[in-house]
């Protein structure tokens, strides 16, 4: 009747643990979807913009692979009744879950700098910028960027005196304007009644903030599920225990 008893738990904790994993697979795919699609998001400014939030999105990345192979491996020990992979397997979600809380920290930490970090990438892209060569990576990002995000410069349209070209007229870029036209931007530093008078750094800042929220409701999601397995893969491997003693 022990044993019975201990056999049925066993089993009942046994399919309710592939079943969870069947969920942590899945959740291991869209760690790994919304990483990639924040990483690429990111990519398209990284010739103009660097920011240490293109590591997190790495990190889940890389966190979402090792996510989808545990999950089998978890599977495997329920289907065997293996306690040493279920006990490893336990041990790793913890790690996981550690890595995942380190990657939120940084985020935290990181989130008040994102302002200085973009003003001062803006500005130096500012300095490098070619007017007489659109095809230059560092000019078209930031042509992208300006059209992207309906802005001029890095704090407001002023910063384009840094630049060796514009310095020396009251011209902008054709990619601040409000309508993108050919010579849209020359003597706009005089009245600027045509382009975006903003700086790219508030609206980048917002996007960046914004990514990282996506990230973090997901990190929570997922640091939910792992918490839910170890106490699964516990409950199993005491059930696993337990059989072994009563027979």
């Amino acid at each position: 009747m022990g044993s019975g008893a201990v056999e049925g738990g066993m089993k009942f904790v046994k399919y309710l643990m592939i079943a969870f994993n069947l969920l942590f697979f899945i959740s291991g795919i869209a760690l790994i979807a919304i990483g990639a699609w924040v990483y690429m998001e990111y990519q398209k400014y990284s010739d103009a913009v660097q920011a240490d939030f293109m590591a997190v999105a790495i990190l889940f990345i890389i966190v979402g692979c090792i996510i989808f192979g545990i999950a089998f491996f978890a599977c495997c020990g329920a289907i065997k009744e293996n306690n040493c992979m279920i006990m490893t397997y336990s041990v790793l979600l913890a790690v996981i879950f550690i890595c995942e809380l380190g990657g939120g920290i940084a985020a935290y930490v990181f989130r008040d700098d994102v302002r200085m970090q973009l003003t001062n990438s803006l500005t130096n892209t500012i300095k490098y910028y070619d007017h007489n060569d659109t095809e230059d990576a560092v000019t078209k990002t930031m042509d992208l960027i300006q059209t992207d995000f309906k802005c001029c410069g890095a704090m407001n349209y002023t910063d384009w005196d840094l630049n060796s070209y514009y310095k020396n007229n009251q011209d902008v870029p054709d990619s601040c304007c409000k309508e993108n036209m050919a010579d849209c931007g020359a003597g706009q530093r005089a009245n600027a009644t045509d382009i975006n008078e903003k700086g790219c750094a508030e609206g980048m800042e917002i996007w960046f903030l914004d990514n990282i929220v996506l990230i973090g409701g997901v990190g929570v999601g997922v640091a939910f599920i792992q918490i839910v397995g170890v106490i699964l893969a516990c409950c199993l491997g005491r059930a696993i225990r337990g059989e072994y003693e009563v027979v």
